[in-house]
């Protein structure tokens, strides 16, 4: 947790700089010709967990890092329609108690976000953003520790790599600020039990600068 606020403030106080050229600049573009596309930073938190009617397999929240990079193409000049596409490295799992043992799961994926976002003009420079689309995970790497018993093993020899759901959530853009608040639902089975299923939810929240 000290971790992402010390990124989320380090982000914050770069996108004040930032915003301090972009004072005089007209972010009426999404109204525009000759600008189409944008890129993105995003640096941002989870709050994760999995489901499932297994005992072992479902969590309370835990926290995540999240930190990737976005690209926006206008669908169409004539409505503020936006395809945007996502990479970040992005922290999952939970945490809960097995035989009043406390156990966690760490999971680190690579996620590819695809969302379709419709850009509402609030104001000369201010835009909300809501949005609806999927994702892709592929799992990097993470352990299951057992504090009781002091056991540690990899995530993903109990874990399928794979994940895969929907998202959905709002955004906001302020000169070249930007701030979104969304929930990724798991549709995949990340369990390897012939038996027993389980999902990952995470709320997630995350700062950011288009350019």
């Amino acid at each position: 947790m000290k971790r992402i606020i010390t990124c989320m403030m380090v982000i914050t106080f770069t996108i004040s700089a930032f915003a301090q050229f972009e004072t005089n600049r007209n972010r009426s573009r999404y109204n525009r010709d000759d600008t189409e596309r944008y890129y993105g930073l995003r640096l941002g938190m989870n709050i994760a967990s999995t489901s499932s009617d297994a005992t072992e397999f479902s969590t309370n929240p835990r926290t995540g890092l999240i930190i990737g990079g976005v690209y926006g193409i206008q669908l169409s000049r004539n409505t503020p329609l936006w395809l945007e596409l996502g990479l970040a490295y992005s922290e999952k799992g939970g945490k809960t108690h097995l035989n009043n043992d406390k156990v966690t799961y760490r999971m680190s994926y690579l996620q590819l976000p695809i969302v379709v976002k419709y850009s509402i003009n609030v104001d000369d420079d201010f835009f909300v953003q809501p949005f609806f689309g999927g994702y892709l995970s592929l799992g990097l790497g993470g352990k299951i520790k057992n504090y009781g018993t002091k056991e540690s093993l990899s995530v993903f020899d109990t874990m399928n790599r794979f994940d895969g759901g929907l998202r959905a959530g709002c955004g906001a853009e302020y000169k070249m600020m930007y701030i979104e608040l969304g929930y990724d639902l798991g549709l995949a089975n990340i369990t390897k039990d012939d038996f027993d299923t389980a999902h990952t939810r995470s709320l997630f929240i995350s700062l950011g600068i288009n350019f």
